[in-house]
């Protein structure tokens, strides 16, 4: 049997791939329709980012002239792996799955979760489907696993459907509106998104109505070998150590994420006069809305959440783009295009828009990075983490590679007291407030008073910052200078490496 693995193949093209799927054009992605002579169909939905029933309209689709539903999703080893998503992420997927399953099953419906065995050839024949439905997705693996798929499900007369719900904008349409280029300013960036209009208005969830001449059949095997076969892991089956957990104080869901709109919204002087970078990364409570997590999985749809921020907005005075909530909806939007446009959009070597800098080669380091920025974080989304950093080390879209952030003065200046040090680091907590954003230059005794010695129940730091970021910003100068007059600001896409 042919399987979905990560070695899917193809370059970095379209979503559908045949089957009698979908193509973008400048309106978005068009599907064929229907003859009212055609059977009705049995539908796979396959659930990816979108964890969620609101706005989705790939899953309605599934729904047009359906007889049988098999709501799917897919534990991807190249996407839902213990190296790239660490317990915290894990267990606000399985969040997220779990709300999703109770939502279709007040549905009547359910949520298959398949393993790699059991992929979409096997269960294109096992349930005689004749439809694929799913949310389109911009990065390069899914592109490329989507091409594949596409193959393979024509290859079982299966028709593919996918629909654009993951961003505000079809993101091939943005570039093809800016000359087929990616714009690499927010200024040009929003000047072309003036052109589009707004973004379409999200859709409501499917009902018992929609549901009502659909149902999705059980499959043979019942009771434990049915959740065997089809149900959700556990954290524990999955191999993660319980104990490094604390209270999930961000559950994964849909319902969570709705609730969690709606109590923002309801702030609406605080929506109103938000401003980034006017919060504090170190305040004790977030000073955000922490809505990036549900965004990433799609628990929340990005649609949903600009017209929800319209709706505070009217008739009112607010912040406005880039700084505002709507604002950074669309730093997401401006990251999504830039990682589509550009190739090798995560990394330094065959990036057109990332200065080339001899950086140092330390896998020790680099490997004690990835755990805090990637493995770490609840949201990990793919484009923003690249486009940040690159903005962040000055290395593309923001010059001022002088502008050095100090992890130890940052804190001094804005939070003396070092009170988000010691919620967060308790083995830290007992150092006076002149040395906790510096333990290692406390004296041995203050250390032993703290019950914490450097070296030994907290680790020695791996560089001098003031040394290192001396040494950066040369580099940085060396590299600017080097860089090729040349050098066009919106460079064609290419095909990734």
């Amino acid at each position: 049997m042919k399987r979905l693995s990560c070695s899917t193949g193809g370059g970095g093209g379209g979503g559908g791939g045949g089957g009698g799927g979908c193509s973008t054009s400048s309106s978005g992605p068009e599907c064929h329709a229907y003859s009212a002579g055609m059977a009705p169909a049995c539908s796979i939905h396959w659930f990816r980012k979108g964890l969620r029933l609101h706005d989705n309209p790939a899953l309605m689709s599934a729904l047009r002239d359906c007889q049988e539903l098999y709501p799917l999703f897919i534990l991807d080893p190249c996407v839902h792996n213990k190296e790239a998503m660490g317990a915290n992420r894990w267990r606000f997927l399985l969040g997220a799955l779990r709300d999703l399953d109770g939502g279709l099953r007040k549905l009547n419906s359910r949520l298959f979760v398949g393993a790699p065995q059991d992929v979409l050839p096997g269960l294109f024949r096992e349930w005689g489907v004749s439809r694929l439905t799913y949310e389109y997705d911009t990065e390069p693996y899914s592109r490329r696993r989507d091409q594949a798929v596409g193959a393979l499900a024509r290859d079982h007369g299966v028709e593919v459907v996918y629909r654009i719900s993951h961003t505000l904008h079809n993101i091939d349409r943005i570039i093809e509106e800016n000359n087929g280029k990616a714009p690499l300013t927010y200024v040009r960036f929003q000047a072309v998104l003036k052109n589009l209009g707004p973004p379409k208005r999200p859709i409501p969830a499917p009902n018992l109505q929609d549901m009502k001449d659909v149902r999705t059949p059980c499959p043979a095997e019942s009771g434990d070998e049915q959740q065997q076969k089809y149900g959700l892991p556990t954290l524990e089956e999955l191999g993660h150590d319980l104990s490094c957990l604390q209270e999930a104080l961000f559950p994964g869901g849909e319902e969570e994420a709705l609730r969690r709109l709606e109590e923002h919204m309801e702030r609406t002087a605080w929506v109103c006069s938000f401003e980034k970078p006017q919060t504090s990364p170190n305040s004790l409570s977030p000073s955000t809305t922490v809505l990036s997590p549900y965004v990433t999985f799609g628990c929340l749809s990005a649609r949903t959440f600009w017209w929800r921020l319209t709706d505070v907005y009217q008739g009112k005075k607010h912040s406005a783009p880039p700084v505002s909530l709507h604002g950074q909806l669309l730093w997401r939007e401006f990251y999504y295009t830039a990682s589509v446009g550009v190739p090798n959009f995560h990394r330094m070597l065959g990036n057109p828009v990332c200065t080339q800098i001899d950086w140092d080669t330390n896998p020790e380091y680099l490997a004690a990075w990835r755990e805090v920025f990637e493995e770490l974080l609840l949201d990990g989304d793919w484009a923003l983490n690249a486009g940040n950093w690159l903005w962040l080390s000055a290395s593309a879209f923001f010059h001022q590679y002088f502008r050095v952030y100090s992890p130890v003065a940052f804190g001094k200046k804005t939070d003396k007291h070092g009170d988000y040090i010691k919620k967060y680091l308790p083995v830290l907590k007992k150092f006076p407030a002149e040395y906790i954003y510096e333990p290692w230059k406390a004296p041995r005794s203050v250390q032993e008073v703290a019950g914490c010695i450097v070296g030994k129940d907290y680790p020695r730091p791996i560089v001098e910052h003031e040394v290192i970021s001396k040494k950066n910003i040369q580099r940085m100068k060396t590299s600017y200078a080097k860089r090729s007059q040349g050098v066009s600001e919106s460079p064609q896409p290419q095909k990734e490496e």
